[in-house]
């Protein structure tokens, strides 16, 4: 018997909380009907196109169709891990990504920490607004701009090195300046944007922590590492969180931009790769193998960390 009460309490609970949800979507259904916009967007173009990942599985003919072309299995997985560039290709993803978390992560946090210590307002905005400008020049200008400034015909760079009496260098023909000039160019370039959301995390930590900080005697930098981080820190681990989960995406148009057959030793990349071979020679099942293989392992290390995350800082995703 209480079983059976307990079951009808239950769903008499359920029930009533279908009806509210029924009744809030009905008195703001205008809200919801904004819904449908994202959802219609991410059904269409992120899980409708899933259904052509089994190309990776068979052997593609454009002529059969997907249902019609013959499965293969793992052939082309096999064949991408045992073909010659694979490690070339692999060490070259992580390295861009790898070297870019280590730099280019802390940058905006330690940027968002100095504009907020600024005590002048009218000074603190022009800082933000001299590093968010960057941000909005396109690809292809940047790509420009690094081709003018790193010429070793007239570039202002390698004008400066020939005043000091060395030799040009061809920087962007260079394999071993490539990575240095991308991540530092991506630095340059997105700082000041990605700081927005450390500097609006900052505005929210109670200014009464910092006046019982002072009071204690503790000095700006202590301060700054006793208030501010601790303050942040939940929302440095989830964008820490979110960048690994595309850990082994890189700036696929700009490295494509920067890429020649001089530096293809160290800027050719897995997305790069998937675009030659995919686009432009046409082996669609065999890059959309490579494209599934690049995604599994961002699924994978996404997942690892986040629950590293919520162990260690009880803090992650879901």
């Amino acid at each position: 018997m209480k079983s059976t009460a307990n079951t009808a309490g239950a769903a008499s609970r359920s029930g009533s909380r279908r009806s509210s949800l029924f009744k809030s979507i009905v008195i703001r259904y205008d809200l919801y009907l904004m819904l449908l916009i994202p959802i219609v967007w991410y059904l269409v173009f992120h899980y409708g196109p899933l259904y052509g990942l089994q190309i990776a599985f068979k052997n593609f003919s454009p002529a059969k169709g997907i249902i019609g072309s013959a499965w293969v299995g793992f052939d082309h997985f096999e064949r991408f891990i045992e073909s010659y560039y694979f490690w070339r290709l692999l060490w070259n993803t992580i390295s861009i990504n790898l070297f870019s978390l280590l730099i280019a992560f802390p940058i905006p946090i330690c940027l968002a920490l100095l504009i907020n210590e600024i005590r002048s307002k009218a000074f603190s905005k022009i800082v933000q607004n001299i590093t968010y400008i960057p941000h909005f020049i396109s690809v292809v200008v940047m790509v420009g701009m690094l081709m003018l400034f790193l010429s070793p015909r007239g570039g202002p760079i390698n004008t400066v090195i020939q005043a000091f009496g060395g030799m040009p260098v061809r920087f962007l023909d260079s394999a071993a300046w490539f990575k240095p000039i991308f991540i530092g160019s991506n630095i340059w370039q997105n700082m000041g944007w990605q700081s927005i959301i450390y500097i609006a995390a900052l505005s929210g930590v109670n200014p009464q922590l910092y006046e019982a900080a002072k009071m204690d005697g503790a000095s700006r930098l202590q301060r700054i590492w006793h208030v501010s981080v601790p303050g942040i820190l939940p929302v440095i681990v989830i964008l820490l969180i979110l960048d690994i989960g595309h850990f082994m995406n890189v700036g696929f148009e700009k490295i494509l931009l920067m890429q020649n057959n001089l530096n293809l030793e160290a800027s050719d990349v897995i997305s790069t790769f998937v675009y030659s071979a995919g686009i432009l020679k046409g082996e669609y099942s065999y890059t959309a193998a490579i494209g599934l293989f690049n995604s599994v392992v961002n699924l994978a290390l996404l997942v690892l960390v986040n629950r590293f995350a919520r162990k260690k800082a009880e803090t992650s995703l879901w």
